[in-house]
This record gives structure tokens, C-alpha cells and sequence, in this order.
């Protein structure tokens, strides 16, 4: 957990365009105290941020962290899973509060970074390469050694914080935003005894995509967002980016909240 923030200037970024909201709250209960408020598009802010409020769900939570990266985020929950969100837009009003109160702890999530024919990307939940039809061939290789090739729609490798996201569908791990490691598993593997791999953080993971079959396309997604499209014997290096992801909460226990909550768990 880190220290708190000095609020002069706070950021608004909406879900979608059509998404309705107490802007005049907003302006009026930060402005009593100094704070400036900026509506954001998906483009990098005009001016430096102290915090960007990320008025969605999980993807608006990656957007916000995608446009200001060294900037913290608050998710308010529009949305209807939300594990990366504080709180539900029911209690907009009293997680402001809690934030002009300093009642809050800042999360820091560790983050990849992928680099695939010449292009470098960061990335906080995960990143996956996978074919729009018919079985691809990865090899998974760590530093020069060889650990399994898997057979199926494609692969996925993701953070602690990414193992409730696109991971969780896969039948991952759930692993504490804490930690520090990969998660490497398959996406509908053709071999039913496959299992997810968790990595140590320094290690320099290589993916190979095998020979393709005529007409056959292969994509590269970047937190769900798609990339490029991946050729035959094109290698992807994912190693742990000096970039961190940092993220609000108001309970130091949020991360069993979110999961009891968003997973009903009794």
C-alpha cells in the first residue's frame, strides 16, 4: 500500500457517452475543497492528474489505467462485475466522502509487457493469442527452455490482478493482487490433462505461434483489447514491465470483498 495523494486535479472518465451521472455533485463537492474536475475522452489528459475516477466497470477501469499510467484510479461500478471497483454507484456520495477523508488505501498490481515485431505494449490483466477458427500450435518456452506446447483456440498469460478476468473463464487461479507472478494457461486445449502454470515475476517467457493452415488468422489481445495479427513462427516476449498499476480501494480486506460479492460466495 502506498501513501495518499495530494487531490488538486481529479479526472471523470465515463463508460460510454450515453452513461448518466452526477456531474454537478461531482464539481460541486470537490470544488468546495480546491479540486479541479476534467471529463476525459479516451485520449491522454490535457493536464496532470492526481486520481481519475473510472465511472464503469472493469474495462473502464483498464481504459483509465491505459490512458494516465502512472495515474492512481478509483472504480466506481456502473458495470455488473466490477473487481477492480471500490464500490457500486448507489454509494458514489459516500466513497467520495471517504476519498476527500483520506479513508483509503492505494493497490499497486504489477503489470506485463509484451513485445511482438517491434511493438511494445504494457498491459495489467492479461495478454492472449488466439486463432478466429481451427487449432493453433504455441510453444511455451522460459528463457531457452522448452515447458509444453499447447493445442487449442490459443493461450493466455496474466497477472495476479488479470486471474479474475478473461483467466477466470479459462478455469485459472485465482490469485491474490499481492503476488507477484505469471499465470500461463490454455484456451480450450484439445489435451484435457493441461493445467495453468504460475511463474516467478523475473522470468523472460517466449510464446511461438507453429505453422498456420491456409486462410487461418491469429490475433494478439492486449486486455481484451485486439492488437495485431500474429504470423507463422512470430514470437512474443513477455516479461514483467517497470510499469505499476495503481488502483483505489477503502478496505484493506477489498480484494475477499469483490470475491464474495461478485462470485456470491457464501
Amino acid at each position: 500500500m502506498k501513501p495518499l495523494l495530494p487531490l488538486k486535479n481529479v479526472g471523470v472518465l465515463l463508460r460510454d457517452n450515453h452513461q448518466k451521472f452526477p456531474l454537478d455533485y461531482l464539481e460541486q463537492v470537490f470544488g468546495r475543497v480546491g479540486i479541479q474536475v476534467h471529463m476525459l475522452k479516451d485520449r491522454k489528459p490535457d493536464s496532470p492528474l492526481d486520481l481519475i475516477l473510472a465511472m464503469g466497470g472493469d474495462g473502464t477501469v483498464l481504459r483509465a489505467l491505459d490512458l494516465e499510467c502512472e495515474c492512481p484510479v478509483l472504480g466506481i461500478n456502473y458495470g455488473t462485475v466490477g473487481f477492480l471497483t471500490a464500490g457500486d454507484r448507489d454509494d458514489l456520495e459516500r466513497l467520495v466522502q471517504r476519498l476527500l477523508d483520506r479513508d483509503y488505501v492505494i493497490s499497486e498490481r504489477m503489470q506485463l509487457r509484451c513485445v511482438c515485431r517491434g511493438r511494445v505494449i504494457d498491459v495489467v490483466n492479461e495478454v492472449a493469442i488466439r486463432t478466429q477458427w481451427r487449432m493453433v500450435n504455441i510453444d511455451v518456452m522460459v528463457a531457452e527452455t522448452k515447458i509444453r506446447t499447447i493445442r487449442g483456440d490459443g493461450v493466455i498469460v496474466g497477472t495476479p490482478t488479470g486471474s479474475t478476468g478473461y483467466l477466470l473463464s479459462t478455469g485459472g487461479p485465482i490469485v491474490m493482487p499481492d503476488a507477484q507472478c505469471f499465470v500461463v494457461d490454455g484456451i480450450n486445449e484439445y489435451n484435457f490433462t493441461s493445467r495453468a502454470v504460475i511463474l516467478p515475476p523475473d522470468v523472460r517467457l517466449r510464446l511461438r505461434v507453429g505453422e498456420l493452415q491456409q486462410e487461418q488468422e491469429v490475433f494478439l489481445y492486449a486486455d481484451g483489447n485486439k492488437a495485431y495479427e500474429i504470423k507463422a513462427d512470430d514470437e512474443v516476449v513477455l516479461t514483467r514491465s517497470p510499469r505499476v498499476a495503481r488502483l483505489v480501494f477503502f478496505e484493506h480486506n477489498y480484494f475477499f470483498h469483490n470475491l464474495a460479492s461478485r462470485l456470491s460466495w457464501q
